[in-house]
């Protein structure tokens, strides 16, 4: 397993934006897929977006589909959750987890990080 750090959350308006990054402690992050999942209060975790572990295939919910981005720092072991146009409806827990090379279970899960949007 891999610890997983976010950061990044916090309150922010309507309409704005906020970048969580999240930290791995792996010298072997090159072989993991990263996820970023959200749960609202009274639902489900729900899967929001993904990318490989070259960095080039990248997958997206419906609803963050547009406004949100996933991007990977190999280098700095870092995966990113740029987020745009936020909604109230985006309110939630963010975590960021991992997945290993061959693998399908979601093994490593960071502590998670809110995200308020209200004006």
């Amino acid at each position: 397993q891999v610890q997983l750090v976010e950061s990044g959350g916090g309150l922010v308006q309507p309409g704005g934006s906020l970048r969580l990054p999240c930290a791995a402690s792996t010298q072997r992050f090159t072989l993991y897929t990263m996820g970023w999942f959200r749960q609202a209060p009274g639902k489900e975790r729900e899967l929001i977006a993904a990318l490989d572990p070259s960095g080039r295939n990248s997958h997206y919910g419906d609803c963050v589909k547009g406004r949100f981005t996933v991007s990977r720092d190999n280098a700095k072991n870092t995966s990113y959750l740029r987020m745009n146009s936020l909604k109230p409806e985006d309110t939630a827990v963010y975590y960021c987890a991992a997945k290993f090379r061959g693998e399908n279970v979601w093994a490593s899960w960071g502590q998670g990080t809110q995200v308020t949007v209200s004006s």
